[in-house]
């Protein structure tokens, strides 16, 4: 290929600058100043330049951090319990009235017999059951057999009955001798005192024993080793230690029965030691069967209708003496959600915060008292489900 030559007039010699340039030196003028080599040699560096450049280029790596936009900043709002609404206005407010209510405790209970009134069955004899004629919850009249016990006890009491009669009849004989004898002038008087008083320690035995087969329930002219054990009251059996052919230990062990007379029942509660100072002597309770909660009894002894049993449950409020002073709402400001209550309460600029709270009773015209959460004067959205179901969309 032919190259053409860039001719550059010197004056006394041209010098040609081409792509042979590039190979062999170039060749100037002894004459010719240092301005013009140096505009000369100009394009021939820039040229140089340029390729280095290129290939710096092309041999290194892009950052990808550095050509990356940088993060965007987030701002959560860190109470769950505030919200934004676009239009405020759909949901109209209610400012919180005054309500004077007498203070509230309300507390769960069960009835108890009153342990004035339970008797328990007692057998003065040790043995073994032999037969059970009542069970625990039954009615039962004053005299009624309640069980059978087979006793040693009774073989033992009737051999000192027949024991104490044969002395006192041996006693008694030696007794009319010694009479007869002194009515003779055979013995001295000392003789006949001696033997009335030994005769009546005789019969002082005799009734002993004899008294002894009757606590027993002994019948000494048709003694048997079994025993009646009979109801000392009349009433509901409210407690049993004992079934067949279980031990009975006498007056050293647990009563075999416990008779209650139900006509007057006590209402025992539970009351929190935070809730003490609630509670004093004097203070009113209305107290609700579980079972017929329509139905309010006055006190905690509760003369029983005949409906109340041992165990039932119940729930009892006490009143105190001092009206205090609560908040009043409407029932439909109020949002039940996760077994807890809740009211919107406005914050200004489209925006609202759901405030939990503690209800009271119910008041007419449709309002709910508000123990605790928010005071007369606060002000609260009036139908709570409407803002909540536009905060869940």
């Amino acid at each position: 290929m032919k190259t053409h030559d860039t001719n550059v007039n010197a004056g006394t010699k041209d010098v040609h600058v081409g792509a042979g340039a590039f190979a062999r030196p170039v060749e100037r003028s002894s004459t010719a100043s240092p301005a013009s080599n140096a505009i000369k040699i100009l394009p021939l560096a820039l040229g140089c330049f340029l390729i280095l450049s290129l290939v710096a280029c092309s041999s290194g790596k892009a950052d990808p951090k550095a050509e990356a936009p940088p993060n965007a900043t987030v701002e959560p709002d860190l109470d769950a319990n505030n919200f934004k609404v676009d239009r405020p206005e759909q949901f109209p407010l209610f400012t919180a009235i005054e309500h004077k209510a007498v203070s509230a405790l309300n507390v769960t209970g069960v009835v108890q017999p009153d342990i004035t009134r339970a008797v328990p069955v007692i057998s003065l004899a040790a043995g073994r059951v032999v037969e059970l004629k009542a069970r625990l919850g039954d009615v039962v009249e004053k005299g009624q057999i309640l069980l059978r016990v087979r006793s040693n006890d009774v073989s033992g009491a009737y051999q000192t009955y027949l024991k104490a009669e044969n002395y006192e009849r041996l006693a008694r004989v030696q007794l009319d001798r010694a009479q007869t004898l002194y009515d003779k002038g055979a013995i001295a008087k000392s003789a006949l005192e001696q033997a009335e008083a030994t005769e009546a320690d005789a019969k002082t035995d005799l009734n002993a024993a004899t008294e002894q087969l009757h606590t027993l329930g002994i019948d000494k002219d048709h003694p048997s080793g079994i025993i009646d054990i009979a109801a000392p009251i009349s009433g509901v059996i409210t407690d049993q230690q004992i079934t067949n052919a279980s031990g009975v230990q006498g007056l050293s062990g647990p009563n075999p029965f416990t008779i209650s007379d139900l006509s007057y029942v006590w209402i025992v509660c539970d009351v929190y030691e935070n809730d003490l100072d609630a509670v004093r002597v004097g203070d009113s309770a209305d107290v609700r069967l579980t079972t017929y909660p329509n139905q309010v009894f006055k006190a905690l002894e509760v003369k029983n209708p005949g409906q109340m049993r041992i165990g039932m449950f119940v729930t009892a409020t006490f009143y105190g003496k001092q009206p205090q002073a609560r908040s009043a709402i409407p029932a439909s400001a109020i949002l039940h959600l996760h077994d807890r209550e809740w009211v919107y309460t406005p914050l200004g600029n489209a925006r609202f915060r759901r405030v939990e709270v503690v209800t009271g009773a119910m008041l007419p015209g449709s309002q709910q008292e508000i123990v605790s959460g928010i005071k007369p004067g606060d002000q609260v959205v009036s139908n709570a489900l409407d803002l909540q179901n536009t905060v869940e969309q």
